[in-house]
Formats: C-alpha cells, structure tokens, sequence
C-alpha cells in the first residue's frame, strides 16, 4: 500500500472510494494540512498501490488493512473522512476490527443496501468479458462512467487524473477485478450495528448524486441517531469536484466541531 502524510496537529484520515484513489482527496487534504496531520493512502487494487492480481481488494480484507494501517502509523483515535466506499470500509475496521475514532464524516458513502449502479452491476455480472476489451474501448467505458458521477460535468484535465490508474492493461484489468469482489454482505453484515457508534458522526452528501442518491443519507442518519447531516446542493457523488469550496468549508467546520467535543 502507497500512502502519504502532511501536515502538523491532530491525525486525520482521508479515505477514497471506487473506482477513486487518493488523489481526489489532494487538494482538500492540502488545504486541511494546515491545522491537521493528514493522512492519505490508496487502497490495494487503487491508485498507485499494488495492483497484483493475487491480492484480494474486497471490502472485508480492505477494512481489516485500515485497521492496520492505523496501528503502523500509531493513531489511537484520529479523525476519519471517508467517501464511497471508502465509508465501508471505516465503518468495518471500527465495528468489526476495534478500530477507534475522534470522529467520523461520511461523505457519500457506501453503507446501506442496496448498492451499485447499473453499469456496476452489469460488469460485476460479467467481469471476465469486459476485461477483455480492447483497451480503447475500456477507457472509453471508463471515461463514460467516471463521468456519470459528476453532477456539473468534469475538466478534461480532472477526468484525466481519475483515469489515469485504470490505462495500461494493469489498470484494466484491476478495474474490473475489484468490480468482480464487489458485494454487499459486506455492508448487511455491520450494517445491524451502526446504532453502537459512539464517536461524533457526521453525514456529508451531494444532493445531486445519482450513483447514491441522497435518501440514502437520510436512511443512514436514522441508521447513526446521533448523526448530523448536511446535504449540498449542485453536487453529484464526485463531490470533491462539483463543489470543492463547500466541502472544504463543511469539514473545516465539523473538524473545528468535533474537534473542540474531543478536547472536551
């Protein structure tokens, strides 16, 4: 696993989903450098972090990782902001792994059933056909529906980026391995305890997302009863990049929060 940290003050973890990597928390983790250490990696099967076929990318082995990650970097309780998938996979390490958190943002996460959008289903169904495809197809594909999760439509210089890992013939064929692991036990099963977190919750959402769209966030926050949530407008499940100053702008606010109840 690749991972990277900058920053000085309290320990804060960026989480990534699929098919994202580290790189699309950069610029909001540089920003966030300033009052925290902040923590990144790509998650097996992502970015630049092993793509080796022979290793599992699931969400089951993917949470147990976390959970050791946080123990080599020696964070006892730091702050987690996590997206897509990336929220299953915090939410796994602390409910089945006995990982602990100053505080938790979930910003539009995988968590709840069902999950998965049509093209994700299909290609799941059919793995081993599309890994076939000529590559000029298959980034075609991928630029097709990286661009779906845009509510505002993405710079030709930003799809580019998100692109970029899944290119050479490593890269396709990990892109649909990881489609291929994809399942939803892996959510049903900690799914039950959501109401046992104790830690400061907040839910964050692109009320335009159409890959989970926002009852989803609503489903979640009665799901965690003492979450509070906060929906933003204009934004698509590529959050980061439809309304970079508003995310910004709503974690800086709930770190400064959740901040000052840990202190407490």
């Amino acid at each position: 696993m690749r991972w990277d940290r900058q920053g000085s003050g309290p320990a804060l973890v960026l989480l990534h989903g699929t098919p994202w990597s580290s790189a699309l928390w950069r610029p909001i983790a540089e920003a966030l450098s300033q009052r925290f250490t902040v923590y990144l990696w790509d998650m097996p099967g992502y970015g630049v972090s092993s793509k080796d076929p022979s290793h599992r990318v699931d969400l089951g082995i993917q949470g147990e990782l976390f959970r050791f990650l946080l123990d080599h970097w020696d964070l006892g309780r730091p702050h987690i902001i996590a997206h897509d998938f990336g929220g299953a996979v915090a939410l796994r390490a602390r409910l089945l792994h006995g990982a602990t958190y100053a505080s938790l943002c979930l910003v539009d996460v995988v968590a709840l059933s069902p999950w998965g959008s049509p093209f994700f289903n299909l290609v799941k169904q059919h793995a081993d056909v599309f890994v076939q495809l000529p590559p000029a197809v298959h980034q075609g594909a991928v630029q097709a529906y990286i661009r779906g999760a845009s509510h505002r439509g993405l710079r030709d210089e930003d799809l580019a980026i998100l692109v970029k890992p899944w290119a050479d013939e490593a890269g396709q064929e990990a892109f649909y391995r990881q489609i291929a692991q994809a399942d939803e036990r892996f959510t049903d099963e900690v799914e039950p305890l959501y109401d046992t977190i104790t830690e400061p919750v907040h839910i964050v959402w692109g009320a335009d997302d159409t890959w989970i769209p926002a009852d989803r966030a609503q489903r979640l926050q009665k799901a965690i009863p003492h979450a509070s949530l906060r929906l933003i407008r204009d934004a698509g499940h590529l959050i980061h990049l439809d309304a970079p100053a508003a995310l910004a702008s709503e974690l800086t606010q709930w770190l400064t929060t959740a901040g000052d109840a840990a202190d407490r």
